[in-house]
């Protein structure tokens, strides 16, 4: 293999030996793609291209160059790349040791349009264009690399998320769970004094398969299960007025609410019973069964949205809410993609929403079908993830009365203090139905969705960032409807508000640096929700209003948008692509037990693994790309 010292063109390559090749292959192997191609296609690569060292400062390829003539895969040091004047203001991106480039210009077969130039000793390994358009097509893995590359590399990263998660998951399923996260139920008690007919009718009723014998206080003093019955009752022919003390088995064998699903699997083996009671401080506070511990093994999402949708109160629902993370937990293990998840985790959100909202209108004697709640922010577009605060509103039917308005509005301000019991926090800047700026008739939302998009003042422009992803929950969605074909409309009729939107979006760079790498914090931290997700949100809301694009989320937003504003399909693929790596970073963040709880979007880069530092970089990149692109559309 021949090694210059020097940019001058490039010698044919050389075909090195037997040993330096097998060390050569196994360099190039701990990288992407060809950490997946076979060894014959590595030693094509190897054999084909040429080794060239880079001075720092010193220009590998720029567009006075022409049609690209090679392809660069970086040995050891960092190439920026710079694209005129933007360079000047954050428009750099650097390369590391183990990247391809430039790919795009490659595979269009034109020049680059952007100067590459070395920032260390730099050695790189040259391979001609010829040789690589023959590597695609003897090789599918790097054929497939070059043309997907984004794509690839959240293949490879969510490959590697879902074995740590698979070991995890597989941690809880060996039942290392606490008991007090596993024993939802408030078992059914008695006092020793109730006869036996009053106590089995209430087994019977409630279709349950023990009842619990306690106390005045709580203290558990014994257990009577249906299995008892035909041995104590039935066989023995005790009559049915004799009180439940004096045919109860016992003692009654408990566990704290400290205690593992693991310690409640051994006292029943070790003393044959089905039923645990749990206590914290001596007192009752949960019972757990012999069903309870299989369905450990196995969360699945009916599961999770029947306990969600049976909830008789808040306390159940609370409950019911753990789930939700566990069961997103066992996504991520499965390997289900961002957009999924995220759509998982909404969806089960809305189910619990709406199980509340039922309640709590029946305990306020509201009509459902006279308002419509309305979810906003990352609820409305079906991205939550698992650290999220309340967005909703209500819209009534014009018409209302006082007193009916005020009826409405102490309803939603009980549902927004029942979701903050359920986990779901308030939110900080106020934008829920129980305020009364967010309760209002259909007639006043179009006034005021009408004064923002005319007006278009900063407060104008931070609503539009939430109101305008509003989502029908519940209710009569006529009203929503009617209210979004309106909005859109008169979105589109006004270039100003377009234009201010567009310069809102553009208020945080993504975080690279001056050279193109990840720009952190003090702390080596980075924002993966202020600097990330949210320059592609605001994006592609931007572009969905438009173009008169009416889906809300943001992947539909942006492949729908995409092809009219004349972008190729890699090209708003790879957005795509780039939004759903930093959202499933953001949950796996959020799904961290040592994660800091007040930063459940900051990101330590320095931890993560190749892959996923070199992806967030992309990823990174693609959102500057965006703005890059709002800049040009909208901001002449």
């Amino acid at each position: 293999m021949a090694l210059q010292q020097s940019s001058a063109a490039v010698r044919p390559a050389l075909r090195p030996s037997a040993s330096l090749l097998a060390n050569m292959r196994g360099e190039l192997a701990r990288n992407t793609p060809f950490s997946e191609m076979s060894a014959q296609d590595l030693d094509f690569f190897l054999t084909r291209s040429a080794q060239r060292y880079f001075a720092p400062g010193e220009i590998l390829v720029e567009p006075v160059n022409g049609i690209v003539q090679q392809l660069f895969f970086i040995r050891q040091g960092a190439v920026t790349s710079e694209r005129g004047m933007t360079a000047l203001s954050g428009g750099a991106f650097q390369y590391e040791a183990g990247d391809l480039f430039p790919v795009s210009a490659t595979m269009a077969r034109r020049a680059v349009t952007a100067t590459y130039r070395a920032t260390a000793d730099t050695f790189v390994l040259a391979l001609p264009c010829d040789a690589m358009w023959e590597l695609a097509a003897r090789s599918a893995v790097f054929a497939d690399f070059m043309n997907r590359r984004v794509l690839r590399l959240l293949d490879l990263s969510r490959q590697a998320l879902q074995a740590d998660y698979s070991s995890q998951v597989l941690a809880a399923q060996s039942l290392e769970r606490p008991l007090g996260e596993v024993a939802s139920k408030t078992p059914v008690t008695c006092l020793a004094g109730t006869s036996l007919r009053e106590a089995l009718s209430a087994m019977h009723q409630r279709r349950i398969g023990s009842i619990l014998v306690t106390s005045v206080s709580g203290v558990p003093e014994g257990i009577l299960t249906r299995h008892d019955v035909l041995g104590r009752v039935t066989l023995a022919g005790v009559p049915l007025e004799t009180c439940i003390g004096q045919i109860m088995v016992r003692p009654v064998h408990t566990l704290t609410d400290d205690h593992t699903a693991q310690d409640a699997v051994l006292l029943m083996s070790q003393y044959g019973v089905r039923h645990v009671p749990v206590t914290r401080d001596g007192v009752v506070v949960g019972m757990v069964s012999e069903r309870d511990l299989f369905a450990l093994q196995k969360l699945s999402l009916k599961q999770v949205s029947m306990s969600l949708r049976a909830a008789a109160d808040v306390h159940a629902l609370k409950m019911a809410a753990r789930d939700i993370r566990q069961f997103a937990r066992g996504l991520v293990a499965q390997g289900v993609q961002a957009r999924q998840l995220t759509a998982l985790i909404s969806h089960l959100n809305d189910v619990l929403t709406e199980r509340l909202l039922t309640i709590k209108a029946q305990q306020h004697a509201v009509d459902l079908t006279r308002v419509c709640w309305l979810a906003l922010g990352s609820e409305g577009r079906s991205e939550q993830t698992i650290s999220t605060d309340q967005d909703n509103a209500l819209i009534l039917r014009d018409g209302v009365g006082e007193e009916e308005h005020k009826a409405i509005l102490a309803f939603a301000q009980d549902v927004n203090n029942a979701l903050d019991a359920c986990g779901y926090p308030l939110c900080k800047g106020g934008i829920m139905a129980g305020n009364a700026d967010c309760c209002l008739t259909l007639g006043r939302w179009r006034e005021r969705f009408s004064r923002w998009i005319q007006h278009g003042a900063p407060q104008d422009l931070l609503n539009a960032s939430v109101y305008f992803d509003f989502r029908a929950l519940a209710g009569d969605v006529s009203l929503a409807q009617a209210l979004r074909a309106e909005v859109g409309a008169a979105a589109r009729e006004m270039p100003r508000f377009l234009k201010q939107l567009a310069i809102n979006a553009l208020g945080h760079a993504a975080p690279l640096n001056w050279l193109g790498s990840i720009a952190v914090d003090d702390q080596g931290l980075v924002d993966l929700k202020l600097r990330g997700t949210a320059i592609v949100v605001d994006a592609a809301r931007l572009y969905a209003l438009a173009h008169g694009v009416t889906a809300t989320s943001t992947r539909d937003r942006l492949m729908a948008a995409g092809p009219s504003i004349g972008l190729a399909a890699h090209e708003y693929e790879a957005w795509v692509g780039g939004f759903e790596f930093l959202q499933m970073l953001r949950l796996r963040v959020q799904l961290d037990a040592g994660s800091n709880p007040d930063q459940p979007n900051h990101v330590e880069v320095a931890a993560l693994n190749d892959i996923d530092r070199r992806i967030l970089k992309e990823s990174f990149r693609v959102a500057r790309s965006m703005q890059q692109r709002l800049q040009l559309d909208f901001e002449r």
